[in-house]
């Protein structure tokens, strides 16, 4: 079955980065689109960013110029690069594929 795996998350000062990763299995990785989304409190989940299994990238207008995604097709694994985190980054942090998603990995920025 599918599985999509997150870590990285954790609680870091604001100006600060963070790495995120999503191992998924159970799908022919190489060719599938991948996506981080996140749901802050009080919030709907909203999309960050996708990447395609071409490399094609489409990000959030909140965290352009901020935040990186790539993939790792050798490790079924995809990245999110954060630099410059604001406290409004705040949320738990998904991975998905169609209509699977992972367990989500909090991310805290504090002021």
């Amino acid at each position: 079955q599918v599985q999509l795996v997150e870590s990285g998350g954790g609680l870091v000062q604001a100006g600060e980065s963070l790495r995120l990763s999503c191992a998924a299995s159970g799908i022919i990785f190489s060719i599938s689109t991948m996506g981080w989304y996140r749901r802050a409190p009080g919030k709907q989940r909203e999309l960050v960013a996708t990447i395609a299994g071409g490399g094609g990238t489409n990000y959030a207008d909140s965290v352009k110029g901020r935040f990186t995604i790539s993939r790792d097709n050798a490790k079924n694994t995809i990245y999110l690069q954060m630099n410059s985190l604001k406290p409004e980054d705040t949320a738990v942090y998904y991975c998905n594929h169609f209509r699977y998603w992972g367990q989500g990995t909090q991310v805290t920025v504090s002021s």
